[in-house]
């Protein structure tokens, strides 16, 4: 089982709650040079999309702008948009998140997921007891971590591993793992329960 990252601490320019309209796919750093290149750090597994004519969106206000070229750089990205010209243009997109449209996404591979997919799932264990619900997903290089936000407002922090993630459920909205000992000690009042 693998998760794709989509968004970082950047907005995800979701106007409603549920699935996203836009997903961040960098934020703009600093202009490089003269000609209106900018340095983009990369948030998106699938950097090879970004590339000369595709359509992307920048700042909170989602404005259309079309790649006219993009490099790798030791910082992510070397990019420049088609009628940004010169330094002080390319300096007014500095900071501003750099976005593509969901229903542009590429397709993941079966059992694999886009973490904005996951978020809100109810955490149950395999006797379908609730443990609470994914409220985040923190990337620690090794494996993901579920944070699931109990209905106390305790957090429980579970490792998203193959040994504890038992099943996605996603027509139930539901994660089902299996308890390890010591997973969720001292998360609840009640020893051994939820």
């Amino acid at each position: 089982m693998s998760f794709k990252r989509p968004t970082s601490d950047v907005d995800s320019g979701s106007p409603s709650p549920g699935e996203p309209e836009y997903l961040v796919v960098g934020v703009l750093r600093r202009p490089h040079g003269l000609k209106g290149e900018l340095v983009m750090e990369v948030i998106t597994d699938f950097p090879e999309r970004l590339k000369t004519d595709v359509k992307v969106y920048v700042g909170a206000g989602h404005r259309a702008m079309i790649i006219a070229k993009a490099k790798p750089h030791p910082e992510g990205l070397l990019i420049t948009f088609v009628g940004v010209d010169g330094s002080d243009a390319a300096g007014e997109l500095r900071r501003q998140a750099v976005y593509v449209k969901a229903a542009d996404r590429p397709p993941l591979p079966s059992g694999t997921y886009y973490h904005h997919e996951l978020i809100g799932f109810k955490v149950v264990n395999e006797k379908d007891e609730l443990i609470g619900t994914l409220s985040e997903i923190l990337q620690t290089g090794a494996n993901d971590v579920y944070v699931v936000s109990g209905a106390r407002g305790d957090e429980v922090l579970i490792p998203a591993i193959a040994s504890v993630v038992v099943s996605i459920e996603r027509d139930n909205r539901q994660i089902r793992i299996r308890e390890m000992p010591g997973l969720l000690s001292g998360s609840h009042d009640r020893p051994n329960a939820y």
